[in-house]
C-alpha cells in the first residue's frame, strides 16, 4: 500500500513537473553559455524550484485552515485547475515551446535560471497545486506528508540530471520528442485531476 502511494505520488508530481518538457527550456535560455554556467543554471533553478514547492508544502494548508476552506473544496477546484492545466499541455502548445519562446522574453539583468526555467518550467502552478494537495494534514499523517515530500525532491533530483545531460537527451529525443512526452504527461495530468475532484464530491457530500 505504502509503495502504491509513493507510485501514484511520484506519476503525479512527474506529470505536472514534466523533467523532460524542461530540457529544451534549459537548452534556450543557456545558448552560448559554457558548460561550468550551464551547471550552474541547473543547479540554481532546481533550488529555487525546490525552496518554492517546500513553502507552498509549509504553507498551503496553513492558509487553506486560516481561510476555513474545506480540503474537499480545495480538491476540487484543484482538481478542476489541474484538469485545466492538462488539457494546455495536450491541446494547446506544448510545454517546451511556450517556455522556449518567454526565455526569448527575459531581459538580460533577470536570472535566466528563475524565470522561465524554475518558474514556471519546473515549479508550474500545476506543481504547487500538487503538492498541497499530497500532502494535506487532514489525509495525511507526519510519516506520509515527509514520504510525499521526499517524493517530490526525486522528481526534483531527477529533472536536475536531466538538465545536466540535456544536450545528448535533446539530440536523441528532439523538440518533437520532448513536445510527445509532454502531452503524454498531460493526459496522465487530466485522469488524476479527474480522480481528485471525483474524490472531492464523495467526501463534500459524504457519498
Amino acid at each position: 500500500m505504502v509503495w502504491e502511494n509513493i507510485l501514484k505520488d511520484f506519476i503525479y508530481l512527474w506529470a505536472v513537473i514534466d523533467p523532460i518538457g524542461s530540457i529544451p527550456v534549459f537548452i534556450a535560455v543557456t545558448s552560448g553559455t559554457s558548460a561550468a554556467v550551464q551547471r550552474q543554471i541547473a543547479f540554481r533553478a532546481i533550488l529555487t524550484a525546490a525552496i518554492v514547492l517546500i513553502v507552498f508544502i509549509l504553507g498551503g494548508q496553513i492558509l487553506l485552515d486560516a481561510l476555513e476552506i474545506p480540503l474537499a473544496a480545495f480538491q476540487i477546484a484543484g482538481g478542476l485547475v489541474l484538469f485545466l492545466f492538462a488539457l494546455t499541455m495536450i491541446f494547446g502548445e506544448s510545454k517546451p515551446e511556450v517556455e522556449i519562446e518567454e526565455s526569448h522574453k527575459v531581459d538580460v539583468h533577470q536570472s535566466k535560471a528563475i524565470f522561465p526555467l524554475a518558474i514556471p518550467s519546473i515549479a508550474s502552478p500545476g506543481a504547487m497545486m500538487a503538492v498541497v494537495l499530497i500532502t494535506d494534514n487532514h489525509r495525511f499523517d507526519f510519516s506520509q506528508q515527509l514520504i510525499s515530500s521526499l517524493t517530490m525532491l526525486t522528481v526534483l533530483l531527477i529533472t536536475l540530471a536531466f538538465l545536466l545531460l540535456a544536450g545528448p537527451i535533446q539530440r536523441v529525443i528532439g523538440d518533437s520528442g520532448a513536445s510527445v512526452v509532454s502531452r503524454i504527461g498531460g493526459l496522465i495530468l487530466a485522469s488524476v485531476a479527474v480522480d481528485s475532484v471525483l474524490s472531492g464530491i464523495r467526501t463534500y457530500f459524504d457519498i
